[in-house]
């Protein structure tokens, strides 16, 4: 039986390049794979999932009123799925990780799902919330704090690296944005 599964880390931790690692990995199996992205994620271009070390590969996006199921069903019908590949998990709706939950139990088609797990504020996001709730399977990939214990929370920063304490939850950005910290850290930056 197919599973849904959920790994999870703070930023910079390798989710994209692992997930990119996978479709590579069913591919040279000669195993079809389906990827997913935010939409709203354009860093590399819309509809382009890309790490850090230069890896890249096109995607199928969603955004909050995305029919994932039709997605992957087409795409199933077209050519048989062996596992559907989700970046920026965090973004999905709770009602998509519920589809995705069916899509594993009711279609047998593995879904992995990347993501973080928290905003800079320390909340869950609404997709990692339900998908720490119903996945079968959870994974935390580990970064480290520039003190070199383990990163489970990100701050953001200005341009001249002052710390965001308050904003909207979403705001696309990279290495320039964001930083992983450990929890001691980001609570002394946070005013926690």
């Amino acid at each position: 039986m197919a599973k849904l599964y959920f790994s999870y880390s703070a930023m910079n931790a390798g989710k994209t390049t692992i997930l990119l690692q996978a479709s590579h990995n069913y591919g040279e199996r000669g195993m079809n794979t389906l990827l997913l992205t935010a939409q709203l994620d354009n860093r590399a271009g819309t509809g382009t999932i890309a790490s850090r070390i230069g890896l890249s590969a096109k995607a199928e996006t969603f955004s909050s009123k995305t029919d994932v199921t039709a997605i992957i069903s087409q795409a199933h019908a077209q050519d048989k799925l062996s596992c559907v590949l989700v970046d920026e998990a965090q973004f999905l709706t709770s009602s998509q990780v519920w589809d995705l939950a069916r899509v594993a139990d009711h279609m047998n088609i593995p879904v992995m799902c990347y993501g973080l797990r928290t905003d800079f504020q320390g909340n869950l996001f609404e997709g990692s919330a339900t998908l720490l709730a119903i996945a079968d399977n959870l994974r935390e990939i580990r970064t480290i704090c520039h003190c070199g214990s383990k990163a489970t929370m990100v701050i953001r920063q200005t341009e001249g690296g002052d710390v965001i304490r308050e904003g909207d939850q979403i705001e696309i950005g990279g290495n320039d944005k964001y930083v992983s910290l450990c929890r001691k850290h980001w609570a002394d930056l946070m005013g926690a």
